[in-house]
């Protein structure tokens, strides 16, 4: 399931450009990205980092792809060495990963809520953020995927951020810087 995860702690992309697209004719991309969870100390720093280290141990496994083109795009998460048994929460964040927890900003959302922090359910949901959460299985390892028929704004998503607790929010467990592809 997740053998293609990368082994080390820097990430690395691929992006290619073909025919047919997630949502529709044209152009489309991928991106696939993975890296081993660190903490914000380690001497040697990763794209991954943990917050907890009981739910998202050191040198657990994330794994994020993006595919799509004019018309939408699916993001998929795959994961090894959580918490089995966990129930996680998972969406995409505006800002790239930093020390402190709250550095990668609010999650992303096609219609932005003019009020932020974003907490109105009419901006706060499965169909206009892209939410992936999971429950880890026996072997730690978990997967999710969310399909939307929008892309990403130019600069407007930057990382994924694993919370406590699935649905909206909660602590924030760790957090992965990932270069997501807008189409434009």
């Amino acid at each position: 399931m997740v053998a293609g995860m990368l082994a080390g702690a820097v990430a690395t992309a691929v992006l290619a450009a073909g025919g047919g697209a997630v949502g529709g004719d044209g152009p489309c991309y991928e991106s696939k990205v993975g890296a081993r969870f660190a903490p914000p100390t380690a001497f040697v720093s990763s794209s991954a980092i943990t917050y907890d280290k009981k739910l998202v141990p050191a040198g657990s496994r994330i794994e994020v792809e993006q595919r799509g083109g004019p018309g939408g795009m699916a993001v998929t998460l795959r994961v090894q060495g959580m918490k089995p048994g966990h129930a996680y929460g998972a969406h995409v964040h505006q800002k790239p990963c930093g020390a402190d927890p709250a550095a990668a900003g609010g999650h992303y959302q096609d219609r932005q809520d003019p009020v932020q922090p974003s907490e109105n359910p009419a901006y706060v949901n499965p169909e206009n953020e892209v939410w992936l959460d999971f429950t880890a299985r026996e072997d730690g390892s978990g997967e999710a995927r969310a399909r939307h028929d929008w892309e990403f704004r130019p600069g407007g998503a930057a990382s994924v951020v694993l919370h406590r607790e699935q649905g909206g929010a909660g602590d924030r467990l760790a957090c992965f810087t990932v270069p997501f592809a807008p189409v434009g």
